[in-house]
């Protein structure tokens, strides 16, 4: 059925109500601000979001008089959901505060999927993210590759990072033989302690004129890090629980932070596992950047990479191309996306 076209009268009237709406809403979210800042506000600027507090927002101005100072700020409405690292357009107000009025484009994102498959986005405009693991709480193979999966298909590069490399004793010796395998596949991995400040100096040097996020289990040193890296910081250090052998989260808020030398660094909250649940099977294969280069090589086009008969896949994971606790926790994930 053909639409019915309105008379001028009508399309009149239609209008005149859009124009109402948009002129009330307009009065409201003047109201709003004025009840929020307390006043005029100043021009539109760009700014750099510190942390998120539910509704309110610390944001740094990056121009100006007041720069590097901070504003609490609140959103106007309809903008979508902000995130630690993103560049807003905002209005300052009196006593630091402020209103944001626009989110700016963003080059990457880190996203983590809720218990509904949502991706919920943890932070923004990131270069590089750093895994951190360490001897205790006892790293799993299994963890590492779900996070380097989530990294690699959000097309940000993982960086590897064994902390609290003072407590390597002859009981975790294989952990040596691990960190070379996931070099020899071509992950930067770097090692590191606050204790004795070894490899600091690299870490300094990686994170120079770079916006990084650390993540990594609750326990495995993120904070005693930042602590170490950004002298005056003082953030709460939480202890591995003596029942569990996990770590006890200190961090509640992801924040970013700027390095002096250059850089800014991104802590997030502790994440004891990295869901992958919002992920099709057939794009996990993709987060194995040492298992990639074989696909398309096997004898059949829609080769699964289980049993088939001229899979290049498993033939390199015979011959030594492809780690076998690799492959084996591609499969273990693959099946629990399936399941």
């Amino acid at each position: 059925m053909s639409k019915r076209k309105l008379t001028r009268k009508q399309s009149w009237r239609v209008q005149k109500i859009q124009d109402e709406r948009t002129e009330r809403m307009r009065k409201q979210q003047e109201k709003q601000d004025k009840m929020v800042t307390g006043g005029d506000l100043g021009p539109e600027q760009e700014g750099l979001v510190i942390t998120h507090y539910g509704s309110q927002l610390d944001v740094e101005c990056l121009h100006g008089d007041q720069k590097g100072q901070i504003f609490r700020c609140h959103l106007r409405a309809n903008i979508e959901r902000l995130v630690t690292g993103d560049r807003v357009a905002w209005r300052a107000g009196k006593e630091l505060t402020g209103i944001i009025v626009a989110a700016l484009p963003r080059h990457s994102v880190l996203n983590r999927p809720d218990p509904r498959g949502e991706l919920k986005p943890i932070a923004a405009n990131i270069d590089q993210i750093i895994v951190v693991f360490s001897p205790l709480p006892k790293p799993s193979t299994m963890l590492l590759d779900r996070y380097l999966v989530a990294v690699e298909l959000s097309h940000i590069e993982p960086i590897l990072l064994l902390n609290k490399y003072d407590l390597i004793n002859k009981d975790e010796q294989h952990l040596i033989p691990m960190i070379q395998r996931y070099r020899d596949i071509g992950y930067t991995v770097l090692t590191s302690s606050t204790v004795n400040n070894q490899g600091l100096q690299e870490l300094h040097k990686v994170l120079d004129q770079r916006v990084s996020v650390l993540v990594g289990q609750s326990g495995v040193g993120k904070s005693s890090l930042i602590n170490s890296l950004l002298p005056g910081t003082d953030l709460r250090i939480g202890d591995v629980s003596e029942n569990s052998g996990l770590g006890i989260h200190t961090t509640t808020s992801a924040r970013l932070f700027h390095i002096p030398s250059g850089g800014e660094l991104i802590d997030s909250p502790g994440i004891r596992e990295f869901g992958l649940w919002h992920l099709k099977p057939n794009e996990l294969i993709h987060g194995f950047r040492d298992i990639t280069p074989f696909l398309g090589l096997c004898k059949f086009r829609d080769c699964n990479h289980q049993a088939e008969p001229g899979c290049a896949v498993l033939k390199a994971v015979k011959d030594g191309s492809i780690t076998k606790q690799r492959f084996d926790n591609y499969k273990q994930i693959l099946q629990a996306l399936m399941e």
